[in-house]
């Protein structure tokens, strides 16, 4: 928070206006600041001002002290004050009547015991205050390993030294009670310090470090929001809130304390419509409620045999229904009293591109389609699709044009007697290793082979095939004699 004085508005980011860096007169940039509406009025009747000033310590820390010394202190002074032992360095905060109302607000009451206030800070004073604030940071890092070395399940959250630098405050959270007896001694022979060991709650802690909620702002706790009051689940479901303990918790672990802020509204409202449990007779089944628009005065209803619709009926209709219901009347239906909602239409969304281009760039762009593959034209694998005009014309296949080859006609197989083959060989087609072989009555039309020669085709022990003989030659020969006349080195 800040105040309009101090609100930075030059180039190098320092504060304008009363130039204090934060503890301006207003003292409005602060944790916890109370504005004094009535520091330009004059007290009526020649009325003494209120003796007691109120003074910020570190973290929003406020105490009441009494000015029993008449100093002139106006808001925003650095005082010192008393403490146990010694002396504290604060910051005047509130003087006058509302110093009153905040004591009485706080239940501290005026004729009791109240610390006094001695003197306005040296610059001695606020040099030694300042070197104390500087070590509290490393001297909590160093805390928190002694901690953990001692196996103690506890946080060190803060530390808060006293202002003559007499005596260090540390301030943890813990579940359960925790025996810091041999704490205390590691520290002080640390720190060369006095400790004082003090427990804090989560809220306390969360108020006491501050922070951003998921509203985007300071929390409440650190700014304006003095007491911590109990909040339950009870508030989430008055409000018909989802139970996530994510969405539902603070920074402090615990439920957020706005859960409080419009639980009186829901309230107030929910007395005017009927419970959430209620149920409806009709002839054509039972009906129970499903969900409630509390401020609009809406409910949902469904019947036992069909959950999947719903019927969105006014209070003032559930109500008369429930009035027949106690006469142990039913309705037809519900779908009497059903109220007619506004549909929702479709609105289209332009939406342009946030780097100011408004050209598709190659995300925006779609996705090229892909031509079929020759396998998904396909109806199977390696079987070609049948199209619907043509039923014997695979697809892709281009119909024959005049000129091209004629199509062959395979004469009809004839009965020949067994032992004949009837494949025939083609008169200028050799057979091929594998086939079956010919019959006599196919080669007896050709010449006689002479003696020694290979059939055509046959490249095995054909002489005039130069690389068959030498690898021939090779084979016969016996091991360990391999020059030959004809193999070459």
């Amino acid at each position: 928070m800040a105040c309009t004085n101090c609100s930075t508005g030059s180039k190098d980011g320092t504060p304008r206006g009363c130039k204090s860096n934060g503890t301006c007169g207003t003292d409005s940039c602060n944790k916890l600041t109370v504005f004094d509406w009535l520091s330009n009025m004059s007290l009526p009747g020649g009325q003494a001002p209120f003796d007691c000033v109120e003074v910020r310590f570190k973290n929003g820390r406020k105490e009441f002290y009494r000015n029993s010394e008449n100093i002139t202190l106006s808001m925003g002074d650095i005082v010192a004050t008393e403490a146990s032992p010694g002396h504290d360095i604060g910051i005047v905060t509130l003087t006058g009547e509302l110093v009153k109302i905040q004591m009485k607000k706080k239940g501290v009451e005026n004729n009791g015991e109240v610390l006094k206030v001695y003197r306005k800070a040296s610059q001695k004073d606020i040099d030694i205050w300042s070197a104390a604030r500087n070590r509290e940071e490393p001297m909590k890092v160093i805390a928190r390993e002694i901690a953990i070395r001692l196996n103690l399940e506890m946080k060190i959250s803060d530390i808060e030294f006293q202002g003559d630098a007499s005596k260090a405050t540390f301030y943890y959270t813990a579940n359960d009670r925790v025996d810091f007896r041999q704490l205390i001694k590691d520290y002080a022979r640390e720190f060369s310090i006095r400790i004082e060991m003090k427990q804090v709650g989560f809220r306390q802690e969360a108020s006491r470090l501050g922070g951003i909620g998921s509203c985007g702002r300071e929390l409440c706790c650190s700014t304006w929001l003095t007491d911590f009051r109990s909040v339950n689940t009870s508030a989430a479901r008055y409000q018909q809130l989802s139970l996530n303990p994510q969405k539902l918790a603070g920074q402090c672990g615990k439920l957020k304390c706005c859960l409080n802020y419009e639980l009186d509204t829901y309230l107030d409202a929910l007395k005017e419509l009927p419970d959430m449990e209620t149920r409806l007779y009709t002839e054509k089944g039972d009906a129970f409620c499903q969900k409630i628009d509390i401020f609009k005065g809406l409910m949902w209803f469904a019947y036992t045999n069909d959950t999947g619709h719903w019927h969105v009926l006014e209070a003032e209709s559930v109500k008369e229904i429930m009035a027949l219901n106690r006469k142990k009347e039913r309705v037809a239906a519900l779908e009497e009293y059903v109220v007619e909602t506004e549909s929702t239409e479709l609105i289209e969304k332009s939406f342009q591109n946030a780097v100011g281009q408004d050209s598709l760039t190659r995300f925006d762009a779609p996705k090229r389609k892909k031509k079929p593959g020759r396998n998904k034209d396909r109806g199977g694998k390696g079987e070609p699709a049948i199209t619907a005009d043509r039923p014997d014309k695979p697809v892709g296949q281009a119909p024959r044009q005049q000129g091209n080859r004629p199509k062959q006609h395979i004469k009809p197989r004839e009965n020949k007697p067994a032992g004949e083959n009837p494949v025939q060989a083609q008169p200028n087609q050799s057979p091929v290793q594998g086939q079956p072989k010919q019959n006599q009555n196919q080669n007896q039309n050709r010449p006689p082979r002479p003696e020694g020669s290979a059939p055509k085709g046959n490249t095995e022990g054909n002489p005039n095939n130069n690389k068959q003989r030498r690898n021939n030659n090779r084979r016969n020969k016996p091991p360990g004699d391999r020059n030959g006349s004809n193999d070459k080195k």
